[in-house]
Order: C-alpha cells, then structure tokens, then sequence
C-alpha cells in the first residue's frame, strides 16, 4: 500500500490534470472527480491540496497559478477582480486593498511574480503591504500593477 505522502502527491498531481481539463467551481466538483477516479478525497483534503498548489477560486472556476502564466500580465489579471485600491505609504511601501478575504490570494500572485521592485509582502484579510527598496521602485510597481489592474481599481 502507498505511503499516505505518496497517496497525497498523486491525489495533486490528479488534481492539477482535473482542473486543466474541466471548469471546477466547486470543491464538492472535485471531491466527487477524485472519488470517481478511485482516490481517497474528502473536502477539507482538497481544499489543503488547492491551498498547497496555490490555486485560486476565480469566477470560472478554480485555477492554477503555475498554469495561467503564460506571462506575469496574465498572472496579475486573474486577481485584478480582488484589487480595490493602491496607495503609498512612506517611501518604500504600498498598500494594496482586496475584497474581504482576497488579500492573500493576490499577495501569493505578487511574490509569484518575481517582480525586481517587489522586496516582499504581507497580507492580513483585506490588505497587503508590499515593501519596495526605496522611492523609485515603489513608484515603478504602482505604475506596473495599476497598469493591470485599473479595471478592480475605484
């Protein structure tokens, strides 16, 4: 019998494939996907996993981050519904606001993206500073993730 790791990294790799190759929008979609294909999944199992390959719930459906970039543009757009607002503070900060609940969403998209300005980040529920390393950075990333997200933006 497989180790329960072993079980889990193939239960992932399982998901990944699913969720190429169907619009899930439900965790319970998934679960039942899995069980059909004879892996052991329950919800709060899948929604680790989802957590774990960063996938993120979107409106069409779940995806993943690693999947979508087909460059950094594509990657910032799939969060850009979350973004609320963009302001500086100080010379070397930004913050950025989300929709309740989305911050982490978007500040896993923005380490992701391994953008030079992006020192790092840190979320709370609906707030994300992000720390450049001096002025001129800052003001570039406001420029580039304005650039992407002026739809979300008030």
């Amino acid at each position: 019998m497989p180790s329960a790791s072993t079980q889990q990294h193939e239960r992932r790799r399982a998901i990944v494939r699913l969720l190429e190759a169907h619009q899930i929008t439900r965790q319970a979609e998934l679960v039942a996907l899995l069980r059909e294909e004879g892996f052991v999944a329950t919800q709060s199992s899948v929604s680790r996993d989802l957590k774990e390959l960063g996938a993120a719930k979107l409106k069409n459906g779940y995806r993943l981050p690693e999947r979508m970039l087909d460059g950094n543009g594509e990657l910032l757009e799939s969060v850009a519904e979350f973004v609320r607002d963009i302001r500086t503070a100080g010379p070397n900060l930004l913050v950025v606001r989300t929709a309740t609940g989305a911050a982490q969403r978007v500040a896993v998209t923005l380490d992701r993206i391994d953008w030079p300005e992006i020192v790092g980040t840190l979320s709370g529920d609906d707030t994300i500073f992000v720390a450049t390393a001096n002025s001129t950075e800052q003001r570039r990333l406001r420029i580039r993730l304005r650039q992407h997200w002026k739809k979300g933006l008030r």
